[in-house]
Protein backbone atom coordinates (compact mmCIF):
# COMPACT_ATOMS: atom_id res chain seq x y z
CA UNK A 1 0.00 0.00 0.00
CA UNK A 2 1.18 3.54 -0.54
CA UNK A 3 1.67 5.92 2.00
CA UNK A 4 2.41 9.22 2.18
CA UNK A 5 1.07 13.12 1.78
CA UNK A 6 0.67 12.40 -1.62
CA UNK A 7 -1.04 9.26 -1.10
CA UNK A 8 -2.53 10.26 1.45
CA UNK A 9 -4.24 13.51 -0.93
CA UNK A 10 -5.11 11.23 -3.64
CA UNK A 11 -7.17 8.99 -1.46
CA UNK A 12 -9.12 11.90 0.26
CA UNK A 13 -9.75 13.31 -3.42
CA UNK A 14 -11.30 10.04 -4.27
CA UNK A 15 -13.64 9.98 -1.68
CA UNK A 16 -17.12 11.17 -1.83
CA UNK A 17 -17.29 14.97 -0.36
CA UNK A 18 -20.74 13.56 2.66
CA UNK A 19 -17.61 11.32 3.87
CA UNK A 20 -14.94 13.61 3.36
CA UNK A 21 -16.77 16.44 5.47
CA UNK A 22 -17.66 13.24 8.43
CA UNK A 23 -13.89 12.42 8.60
CA UNK A 24 -13.23 16.06 8.58
CA UNK A 25 -15.23 16.50 11.76
CA UNK A 26 -14.56 13.32 13.13
CA UNK A 27 -10.52 14.60 13.33
CA UNK A 28 -12.04 18.07 14.63
CA UNK A 29 -13.66 15.81 17.66
CA UNK A 30 -10.48 13.63 18.35
CA UNK A 31 -8.10 16.77 18.38
CA UNK A 32 -10.66 18.40 20.93
CA UNK A 33 -10.17 15.36 23.01
CA UNK A 34 -6.49 15.02 22.62
CA UNK A 35 -6.74 18.66 24.19
CA UNK A 36 -9.43 18.00 26.94
CA UNK A 37 -7.31 15.01 27.72
CA UNK A 38 -3.91 16.90 28.40
CA UNK A 39 -5.71 19.69 30.20
CA UNK A 40 -7.29 16.73 32.34
CA UNK A 41 -3.72 15.72 32.75
CA UNK A 42 -2.45 18.81 34.03
CA UNK A 43 -5.40 19.60 35.95
CA UNK A 44 -4.81 16.16 38.01
CA UNK A 45 -1.18 16.57 38.14
CA UNK A 46 -0.88 20.37 39.21
CA UNK A 47 -4.37 21.85 39.78
CA UNK A 48 -6.88 23.62 37.83
CA UNK A 49 -5.33 27.30 38.45
CA UNK A 50 -1.33 25.55 36.69
CA UNK A 51 -3.82 23.85 33.90
CA UNK A 52 -5.70 26.83 32.82
CA UNK A 53 -2.31 28.75 32.40
CA UNK A 54 -0.57 26.93 30.22
CA UNK A 55 -3.71 26.14 27.94
CA UNK A 56 -4.98 29.92 27.92
CA UNK A 57 -1.13 30.54 26.76
CA UNK A 58 -1.22 27.38 24.52
CA UNK A 59 -4.44 28.83 22.91
CA UNK A 60 -3.15 32.58 22.76
CA UNK A 61 -0.14 31.05 19.97
CA UNK A 62 -2.82 28.46 18.27
CA UNK A 63 -4.93 32.27 17.50
CA UNK A 64 -2.33 33.28 16.02
CA UNK A 65 -0.86 30.58 14.10
CA UNK A 66 -4.67 29.52 12.36
CA UNK A 67 -5.01 33.36 11.45
CA UNK A 68 -1.78 32.72 9.92
CA UNK A 69 -2.38 29.82 7.98
CA UNK A 70 -6.08 30.64 6.72
CA UNK A 71 -5.00 33.78 5.41
CA UNK A 72 -1.68 31.86 3.76
CA UNK A 73 -3.49 28.56 2.44
CA UNK A 74 -7.10 31.12 1.16
CA UNK A 75 -4.90 34.24 0.35
CA UNK A 76 -5.81 37.87 1.56
CA UNK A 77 -8.46 37.83 3.63
CA UNK A 78 -11.25 40.99 4.33
CA UNK A 79 -9.95 42.25 8.21
CA UNK A 80 -12.99 43.96 8.87
CA UNK A 81 -15.99 42.45 11.20
CA UNK A 82 -17.25 40.53 8.80
CA UNK A 83 -14.43 38.89 7.40
CA UNK A 84 -12.83 38.13 11.10
CA UNK A 85 -16.17 36.06 11.46
CA UNK A 86 -16.02 34.43 8.16
CA UNK A 87 -12.23 33.94 8.81
CA UNK A 88 -13.09 32.47 12.71
CA UNK A 89 -15.68 30.08 11.28
CA UNK A 90 -13.07 27.99 9.74
CA UNK A 91 -10.89 27.31 12.87
CA UNK A 92 -10.37 24.31 14.78
CA UNK A 93 -12.60 26.16 17.34
CA UNK A 94 -15.43 27.11 15.47
CA UNK A 95 -15.77 23.95 13.23
CA UNK A 96 -18.30 21.55 14.44
CA UNK A 97 -19.57 23.37 17.55
CA UNK A 98 -22.97 21.72 18.17
CA UNK A 99 -24.26 25.07 18.49
CA UNK A 100 -23.47 28.51 17.76
CA UNK A 101 -25.43 32.13 17.55
CA UNK A 102 -23.66 34.66 15.71
CA UNK A 103 -24.74 38.17 15.10
CA UNK A 104 -23.01 39.28 12.43
CA UNK A 105 -23.00 43.30 11.79
CA UNK A 106 -20.33 45.61 9.64
CA UNK A 107 -19.09 47.34 12.71
CA UNK A 108 -19.23 44.71 15.56
CA UNK A 109 -20.49 41.10 15.99
CA UNK A 110 -21.89 39.22 18.91
CA UNK A 111 -20.94 35.13 19.06
CA UNK A 112 -23.01 33.29 21.89
CA UNK A 113 -21.94 29.25 22.50
CA UNK A 114 -25.79 28.26 24.42
CA UNK A 115 -24.38 24.55 24.34
CA UNK A 116 -21.03 23.70 25.57
CA UNK A 117 -19.35 20.17 24.44
CA UNK A 118 -16.44 20.99 26.62
CA UNK A 119 -18.12 22.00 29.88
CA UNK A 120 -20.93 19.74 29.05
CA UNK A 121 -18.40 16.90 29.10
CA UNK A 122 -17.05 18.18 32.21
CA UNK A 123 -19.96 18.32 34.03
CA UNK A 124 -21.16 14.64 32.92
CA UNK A 125 -18.01 13.43 34.62
CA UNK A 126 -19.00 15.07 37.78
CA UNK A 127 -16.26 17.85 37.15
CA UNK A 128 -16.63 21.60 38.05
CA UNK A 129 -16.74 23.93 35.38
CA UNK A 130 -14.10 24.99 33.57
CA UNK A 131 -13.20 28.50 34.10
CA UNK A 132 -12.09 28.74 30.45
CA UNK A 133 -12.69 32.83 29.77
CA UNK A 134 -8.54 33.70 29.54
CA UNK A 135 -8.16 30.52 27.52
CA UNK A 136 -11.04 31.68 25.01
CA UNK A 137 -10.60 35.34 25.17
CA UNK A 138 -6.80 34.45 24.39
CA UNK A 139 -7.58 32.70 21.42
CA UNK A 140 -10.21 34.95 20.24
CA UNK A 141 -8.47 37.64 20.75
CA UNK A 142 -5.16 36.46 19.27
CA UNK A 143 -6.79 34.96 16.27
CA UNK A 144 -8.87 38.80 15.27
CA UNK A 145 -5.30 40.95 16.08
CA UNK A 146 -3.88 38.68 13.60
CA UNK A 147 -5.96 39.79 10.78
CA UNK A 148 -6.90 43.32 11.71
CA UNK A 149 -4.40 44.59 14.81
CA UNK A 150 -7.35 47.12 15.98
CA UNK A 151 -9.63 44.48 16.30
CA UNK A 152 -10.83 43.72 19.62
CA UNK A 153 -12.88 40.86 21.94
CA UNK A 154 -15.01 41.60 24.70
CA UNK A 155 -16.22 38.66 26.82
CA UNK A 156 -19.22 39.89 27.74
CA UNK A 157 -20.14 36.16 29.71
CA UNK A 158 -17.90 33.11 30.44
CA UNK A 159 -17.03 30.65 33.14
CA UNK A 160 -16.12 31.67 36.09
CA UNK A 161 -18.52 34.33 35.58
CA UNK A 162 -22.49 33.43 36.58
CA UNK A 163 -24.10 32.63 33.39
CA UNK A 164 -28.14 31.37 32.52
CA UNK A 165 -28.33 27.79 31.61
CA UNK A 166 -28.91 28.36 28.37
CA UNK A 167 -25.46 30.13 27.62
CA UNK A 168 -22.04 29.18 28.33
CA UNK A 169 -20.43 32.21 27.03
CA UNK A 170 -20.75 35.63 24.72
CA UNK A 171 -18.05 37.17 22.46
CA UNK A 172 -18.40 41.08 21.08
CA UNK A 173 -15.77 41.54 18.36
CA UNK A 174 -15.41 45.46 17.33
CA UNK A 175 -12.46 47.03 15.52
CA UNK A 176 -11.13 49.57 17.79
CA UNK A 177 -10.84 53.32 16.61
CA UNK A 178 -7.93 55.49 17.82
CA UNK A 179 -10.50 58.05 18.82
CA UNK A 180 -11.97 55.59 21.36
Amino acid sequence: MDAGRESDRKMLLEMPKEELVDLLFLQMRNLWAVDGLYFLGIEEVSGTESATVIDANVWKVMGKIEARRLKSRLGPMENDIPGIMRALRLTSWALDLEEMDVEVGKDRAILRNPNCRTQNTRLAKGLPEFPCKRVRWNYLRSFARELNPDADVICRICPPDQHPDDLWCEWEFVIRNDTD
